[in-house]
């Protein structure tokens, strides 16, 4: 069982004695911080790695103080400094570890969230995502000038207005051209490009709502949420793509 972070918790989330709580009990007691978490959210982070409650024989969960604090730290590092589980999961391992590792810094552009009493003009920035130059992607994928030029003009990759494209160009360029050793051609890829922009834009109408909120707290939360679903969004079509081809297969 995980142990509760020590040294930059924050405030308690936990109540006093070391009774079993239900996920419903550990909900009510984040909200009074944290008033956008949800019960998919937890399960979320459970399936995750990030915290592991018991299992009654029933096979409900049961969350100890430790596992609600835990949480509490998980989603004070979301909220506050804006970052992705990956580094969240490796940050809280450390302290497990008993190192004693310098909390991690908010990401590029951005600063924590203002208080709930701030107008909008005082919400937080949004990420600066990393970007990278058309020579820089070519040097990073080993693309030449024709391949990118043929995959743009199929719409697989658009650079931005000032020529220059997010960080993600890179991983797109790979996954083509590994796709293509397989004798996929850009005509054959647009289908993909077409689901993602559609799930794209059916998530963007989940986290719309939180963007536009007047509390900087929640449009801050946004971010996070946006993320989460794109990892749940990429996860679900995996799977939903192995078991077409399992079907297929028989």
């Amino acid at each position: 069982m995980r142990q509760t972070p020590s040294g930059g918790a924050g405030t308690g989330t936990a109540p006093a004695g070391g009774r079993p709580m239900s996920i419903g009990t550990v909900l009510r007691l984040l909200r009074d911080e944290f008033p956008e978490v949800t019960v998919s959210k937890i399960r979320f982070l459970e399936a995750e790695g990030l915290v592991e409650p018991r299992r009654s024989p029933s096979g409900s969960r049961k969350f100890s103080p430790e596992d609600v604090e835990r949480l509490g730290h998980v989603l004070r590092l979301q909220r506050d400094h804006y970052l992705p589980l990956k580094v969240i999961r490796e940050h809280l391992d450390a302290l497990e570890r008993g190192e004693r590792p310098r909390l991690p810094a908010a990401a590029p552009g951005l600063r924590p969230p203002a208080s709930a009493e701030e107008g909008p003009e005082s919400a937080p920035e949004r990420p600066t995502a990393p970007r990278v130059g058309r020579a820089e992607l070519l040097a990073a994928t080993g693309l030449d000038e024709g391949e990118l030029a043929a995959w743009e003009s199929y719409g697989l990759l658009a650079p931005d207005p000032d020529g220059g494209y997010g960080i993600e160009a890179v991983t797109v360029v790979r996954l083509l051209a590994d796709l293509g050793r397989f004798g996929l051609e850009p005509r054959h890829l647009r289908i993909m490009k077409a689901a993602a922009e559609r799930e794209a834009g059916l998530l963007e109408q989940v986290v719309a709502p939180l963007r536009r909120h007047r509390n900087p707290q929640t449009r801050a939360h946004a971010e996070a949420s946006a993320q989460e679903l794109a990892e749940l969004s990429v996860r679900l079509h995996a799977a939903f793509v192995q078991s077409a081809l399992r079907v297929g297969s028989r």
